[in-house]
């Protein structure tokens, strides 16, 4: 099933278009009213809760897989980013990679800021954080850049007082299209609540490989945009040729990213929206929306 998301109003939910285009499918083979195993989502958990088994680290100014002042760990079942080994932070912005690159899913989150920022933090960094989506492999990231190639779900949260909305858009060497038209600023508001103090706040990522993009915080769209790609600047240290300006990203690896403020994540888990679509093979879903004939075969 393709998705044609240019140019067209968005007067829905572009995650509503989604689920019914699933539902469409699974009319087609009714259950009495019950799931089948063809329509169980069957989404999985990328954080034990006890290790960071299948993550990796780049701290700005290390190699690859490197963290000397243990950044990246895990505190109370969840994936803490802390700096109580840093004496200062030094622009040293970091991002924990996953193993595994994805282009078509859905990708369910939950954060939450606390504490208190480094001293030397950057201003904007206070209670901010990120998930980087569409990268390049970290491996591939030289040791003094500052972000990875990627589309970042922006994560803010407010200070007791002023509006400051969450899941928002920023472009570390990245465009995208909004309303048919090419969009060129670093980042982009959504229209979601502001989230004061420590609490957890849940969130959804919507990605449909180079087609479309969608943020979710607590059930509800808050930002939609189309066509992400390589492009602009607000990345530096990088390999001039990875970067290739107009090309399409129609997907990549995902990261949690460090940025001076203490941050906590958990309950990490993605539904793969590209599959076995053969009605006849074990392995099919009802769900999919992107054919993958080669996990038929399983």
């Amino acid at each position: 099933m393709a998705f044609k998301a240019l140019n067209c109003p968005r007067k829905f939910s572009w995650l509503t278009l989604v689920i019914t285009s699933v539902m469409l499918v699974a009319c087609e083979n009714p259950s009495n009213g019950l799931p089948t195993d063809a329509e169980v989502e069957e989404w999985v958990s990328l954080f034990t809760g006890e290790s960071l088994e299948g993550w990796s680290p780049k701290i700005r100014g290390e190699e690859f897989g490197e963290d000397a002042r243990n950044t990246f760990r895990v505190e109370d079942g969840a994936i803490t980013v802390s700096y109580d080994e840093y004496g200062v932070f030094s622009e040293q912005f970091g991002h924990l990679f996953h193993e595994t690159p994805y282009e078509y899913y859905r990708l369910r989150y939950t954060y939450r800021f606390f504490g208190e920022q480094m001293d030397d933090g950057p201003g904007w960094a206070w209670r901010n954080s990120g998930i980087m989506i569409h990268s390049p492999a970290g491996a591939t990231m030289g040791v003094d850049q500052d972000f990875p190639i990627s589309i970042e779900v922006q994560l803010l949260g407010g200070n007791g007082t002023d509006e400051r909305t969450t899941a928002n858009l920023c472009t570390p060497g990245t465009n995208v299209v909004i309303s048919g038209e090419l969009e060129t600023r670093h980042c982009i508001s959504s229209t979601s609540a502001t989230y004061h103090g420590d609490d957890w706040v849940s969130g959804e990522i919507l990605a449909l490989g180079d087609s479309l993009i969608v943020h979710m915080i607590e059930g509800q769209e808050v930002l939609a945009y189309t066509h992400p790609q390589m492009g602009g600047g607000s990345v530096s240290g990088h390999d001039e040729s990875i970067k290739v300006d107009g090309r399409l990203l129609a997907g990549g690896y995902f990261s949690l990213q460090s940025e001076s403020h203490p941050v906590q994540y958990k309950d990490l888990e993605i539904l793969n929206l590209k599959g076995c679509m053969d009605a006849d093979s074990p392995a099919f879903k009802s769900y999919f929306i992107v054919n993958d004939p080669s996990s038929c075969e399983q």
